[in-house]
């Protein structure tokens, strides 16, 4: 049997229905630091409490609040960002300006470096980006909160929920890197990637450079089942240090084929247009001449 589409709800797996997990379902509560106790997701009266969903048979996460879990996210980017013995705070969704005072977005944390004297010293950007969910997934997150044991296996679900990777880098990602990523290249400070472990495979494959020289850190993380604790756990899967440009041109550049795929592919759509009798949708250039 296929895995249902939802793997957390308001922190849990669907599976686990013990007192603690119920508490946090019942009270909509976030248990990955949101900024308020309560989930925010979508809705803040109606929370749309799904913190990952199947993807085959791994999970993936589709909320970016999920990946708060023990604030591994926060430690990994400072170990990038700063020596092992500088002082350091993060600060959440700091707006990002460009040169004539127009907003290119918030960034997600901040993570300042200071002196003894609380004076900053430096700084880098950390960015979290969870995935975009392709179908209906309301109808069947609100079908397992009115009947959790009727509702587990969504085996009556008719609309695929699924992580939509390609969306989620075009539309999110892309853009983050290009504006926000630009901006903080040209003022030589570091940027923190994070991602989940199936939206980094969907990417093109990344030139790596050393650490040293590095410009952007990819954070990869899964989630394992602890089954102990019928819990997920945040684990990080890779570390991928990259240059700026190099990442950008990757992601964002196609890989060009051959122009002779696109004029087979144009003559046989000519050939098809001539084989069903059409005139052709605009004069020959002799014919407007002679007009």
């Amino acid at each position: 049997m296929s895995n249902p589409p939802l793997a957390e709800v308001f922190g849990f797996p669907t599976g686990n229905l013990s007192k603690e997990a119920e508490r946090y379902r019942i009270n909509r509560l976030c248990p990955y630091n949101n900024k308020v106790p309560s989930c925010t997701k979508d809705k803040a009266k109606s929370p749309l409490g799904v913190c990952s969903v199947f993807d085959g048979d791994s999970v993936a996460i589709t909320c970016p609040i999920r990946f708060r879990q023990d604030w591994h996210i926060i430690e990994d980017a400072a170990r990038f960002f700063f020596p092992p013995d500088a002082s350091w705070t993060s600060l959440q969704e700091i707006r990002l300006n460009d040169a004539n005072g127009q907003s290119a977005g918030n960034i997600d944390f901040v993570l300042v470096a200071y002196d003894d004297h609380g004076r900053i010293t430096d700084f880098g950007a950390l960015e979290v980006q969870a995935v975009y969910i392709s179908g209906n997934v309301r109808r069947p997150f609100e079908c397992y909160m009115a009947d959790r044991a009727g509702c587990m296996d969504m085996s009556w679900a008719t609309t695929r929920v699924a992580p939509d990777y390609l969306s989620s880098s075009r539309k999110r990602l892309v853009p983050q890197l290009i504006y926000k990523g630009s901006i903080l290249k040209t003022w030589s400070k570091k940027q923190a990637v994070v991602l989940h472990e199936g939206f980094f495979n969907t990417l093109p494959s990344l030139p790596t450079t050393d650490p040293t020289h590095a410009d952007i850190v990819w954070l990869v993380y899964g989630l394992e089942l602890d089954a102990t604790g019928q819990r997920y756990q945040l684990v990080r899967r890779r570390t991928e240090y990259t240059a700026f440009k190099a990442a950008l041109d990757r992601v964002t550049l196609p890989a060009i084929g051959p122009i002779e795929t696109f004029m087979n592919l144009l003559q046989d759509k000519l050939n098809e247009k001539i084989g069903e009798g059409y005139a052709p949708d605009a004069p020959a250039l002799g014919d407007i001449i002679s007009e």
